[in-house]
């Protein structure tokens, strides 16, 4: 029986994460040995791996990564990886060298530069791999391109390499010790191969795998919306991060209360902007019209239930996000961003529109008032995603030469 590891940063609530579980369900139990590490040792999605595979942390803390007790607990790590092996002091002169640049480019990406010392402090196993992968870029990648011992390694990439503040100094040339590099769509592979132009021939696209089926039975369940608002409900799903931009939807909102519509806009989703937002949303008099309450386990219902899906993002490697809604068959507004563009045809499975407040009011204004468009739309969309489920074979294919 071959033996696989799979890497990931942290098992919190979020696309890749999603991803990964659903690969792991893909593989065959009885054919291969199945491990996961997690790097930072936390996330809720542990209740939701698979029984067959092994998970490699001596200690692991299923809270939330955005909670604030998750927090507490990521800081805690974070602090043992830089004590453990004198990290702090080896990697002193790499801190500093990244922080400069990153002052100079005005964008200080304090977790891109921890991730590193993250992965030369997290455990390390005698164990020997036929395949070894790396699911996410940053800590995980690093982690098996040095300390996992393995025949094939494979590495994926999930997002727009440089918008999302990754450069070859930060990765120290890691990628020369994968065997194949996986990213997640077409627009994903170009970014990475303007990076890393040497290493085109061993990259290929790797679409995400998801249970279609699965979502659309998890969309019927008795859950979703229970406020009892009869106008039109406009649903965003994502973390509340500098990069899905929710401040520029919030301005969207503002615009459509002030035109007269009768819309409520919902964001499932946590993360270290809240505050900021929620000030903004009070600030702006939107406290019962732009609601955020969370993260949820099941978002399917509340798909389903909306009549509008936006996604309005600053950059994107491969939404889940919008796979998701698509295949429950939403019409939706995305920001024309790499990632999104690739996702969308315009005015035919959905609409992409400019990343300003003003246009995305516009479009959603659009849909509102046009109930034959967002039923076309849906349609369309509810068609877009087939069967990935024989991407697998990519990956299965290194450990068989």
């Amino acid at each position: 029986m071959k033996k696989v590891l799979f890497v990931i940063n942290t098992l919190g609530q979020a696309g890749a994460e999603t991803a990964l579980l659903e690969l792991l369900r893909k593989m065959d139990s009885e054919q291969y040995e199945i491990s996961l590490y997690v790097l930072m040792g936390q996330g809720e999605m542990v209740s939701m791996l698979p029984d067959y595979v092994k998970l490699k942390n001596s200690h692991f803390d299923n809270r939330s990564v955005l909670s604030a007790e998750g927090k507490g607990n990521l800081k805690k790590t974070v602090l043992k990886a830089l004590l453990k092996r004198g990290n702090v002091i080896r990697k002193f002169p790499y801190l500093v060298r990244n922080l400069c640049y990153m002052i100079r480019k005005r964008k200080i990406l304090i977790e891109k530069l921890l991730w590193d010392i993250l992965s030369e402090g997290a455990e390390r196993f005698d164990e020997h791999y036929d395949l070894a992968v790396a699911y996410l870029e940053g800590g995980s990648t690093y982690y098996v391109a040095n300390w996992v011992n393995a025949d094939k390694k494979a590495a994926f990439v999930h997002v727009d390499y440089e918008k999302a503040g990754y450069t070859r100094a930060l990765d120290q040339d890691c990628y020369k010790h994968f065997d194949q590099i996986f990213t997640v769509s077409d627009e994903v592979k170009m970014a990475f191969e303007k990076a890393y132009p040497e290493y085109s021939k061993k990259t290929q696209v790797f679409h995400n795998i998801l249970d279609c089926e699965g979502i659309r039975k998890r969309a019927e369940e008795n859950e979703g919306f229970t406020d009892e608002f009869s106008g039109i409900r406009i649903l965003s799903v994502g973390r509340l991060t500098t990069q899905k931009a929710f401040e520029v939807s919030i301005d969207a909102m503002k615009m459509l209360k002030d035109s007269g519509e009768n819309v409520r806009w919902y964001v499932l989703g946590d993360g270290d902007q809240r505050k900021k937002l929620e000030d903004q949303v009070e600030k702006l008099g939107l406290q019962k019209d732009f609601l955020m309450p969370g993260a949820v386990k099941n978002p399917y219902p509340y798909m389903k239930q909306a009549d509008i899906y936006v996604h309005a993002s600053r950059f994107e490697g491969k939404s889940i996000a919008i796979q998701e809604a698509q295949i429950i068959g939403k019409p939706m507004v995305v920001s024309d961003c790499s990632g999104n563009r690739e996702q969308v045809i315009q005015d035919v499975d959905g609409v992409l529109c400019d990343f300003t407040a003003e246009a995305i009011f516009q479009s959603v204004r659009e849909l509102i008032h046009d109930e034959a468009k967002r039923k076309r739309l849906g349609e369309m969309a509810a068609k877009k995603n087939e069967d990935s489920s024989m991407e697998i074979q990519k990956l299965l294919a290194l450990m068989e030469g």
